[in-house]
């Protein structure tokens, strides 16, 4: 099988917007549409770096087009479209057909259409480009906050870190973690629901302490935050409590969970968003003028993943 018999059998599936010419040719060929802004991203997993090497293919393309999608939703943005770039050790043509199928029904639960990409032969990697839209104007930024806004984060924390941790260590993280670290979810509907809500948004891939600190840069604010505060599973909650390393949920990073700031004359639509979508969304401190971020309670340096 050739490269162009590999991406007609596997990655050439109808698609659900208006795309006049999609995969099978140079570039792929969109409509455009008035009144809205495109917003675009791309992310690459490396196996040993991103995910262990013996991560199974359909957890592999899962948590490659989930962490792009979780790119958009802090933008507050509308999944449309993306390109895949996917180096093989091998043509493994289960292994492809099982990268194939997982792709094709998480693309399929966001009306995400693939247009276009790459194939090519090294050490394994995924490159996805990932394209939405949202109304000029409305998109979510980091350069928000104000202050006085409070700062949210969506659901738990930590369970990703954890299980990397374990792995590393040679553990069998809990099933629950596993699945944080191998599956996160998109927060693509509540970053839609929070357009006019948030002042400023983004999404926790990297760690809070770093992440956050990306809005406090670009808004030219700080912030305070108490650590007893940050929303934990209890499975993380249990070995921060035996441990004290509250680095594994401040640092850890592979979230993808939502941090927003939310100014207090929004609290009451913020409270309905939390009530109509069945999610927990935690306060965990507040934005002040210092531009710098405290944590109350921290009595250590934690050391977020930095890729160089």
């Amino acid at each position: 099988m050739n490269e162009f018999k590999l991406i007609d059998r596997y990655f050439n599936w109808a698609c659900y917007h208006s795309v006049s010419l999609g995969v099978g040719d140079d570039c792929a060929v969109i409509d455009a549409t008035l009144h809205t802004q495109t917003v675009t991203s791309v992310d690459t997993l490396i196996e040993g770096v991103h995910f262990p090497k013996n991560t199974s293919a359909a957890d592999i393309a899962y948590k490659a087009l989930a962490v792009n999608l979780s790119d958009l939703a802090a933008m507050g943005a509308t999944p449309k479209y993306f390109t895949l770039a996917l180096t093989l050790p091998e043509l493994n043509e289960a292994w492809l057909s099982e990268f194939s199928e997982a792709l094709k029904q998480l693309s399929g639960e966001y009306k995400l259409d693939l247009i276009g990409g790459d194939t090519t032969k090294g050490a394994l990697s995924i490159t996805i480009n990932i394209i939405g839209e949202v109304e000029v104007g409305r998109a979510l930024l980091r350069s928000g906050a104000e202050v006085d806004d409070f700062i949210y984060v969506s659901n738990v924390i930590g369970d990703a870190a954890y299980a990397w941790q374990q792995i590393e260590q040679g553990d069998r993280p809990s099933d629950f973690c596993l699945e944080r670290f191998n599956r996160p979810t998109p927060r693509v509907t509540l970053a839609q629901e929070l357009v006019g809500v948030a002042n400023a948004c983004i999404d926790l891939s990297d760690g809070l302490q770093q992440d956050l600190s990306h809005i406090l840069k670009r808004s030219k604010v700080g912030a305070n935050i108490n650590i007893d505060a940050i929303p934990l599973s209890d499975e993380v909650s249990s070995y921060i409590n035996t441990t004290q390393d509250w680095c594994i949920a401040l640092a850890g990073g592979d979230d993808y969970e939502l941090c927003f700031t939310v100014p207090e004359a929004r609290i009451n639509a913020l409270k309905m968003i939390e009530k109509n979508l069945g999610m927990t969304l935690t306060k965990i401190g507040v934005i002040t003028t210092n531009q710098s971020l405290d944590i109350k309670g921290l009595d250590k340096t934690c050391t977020s993943y930095q890729h160089f």
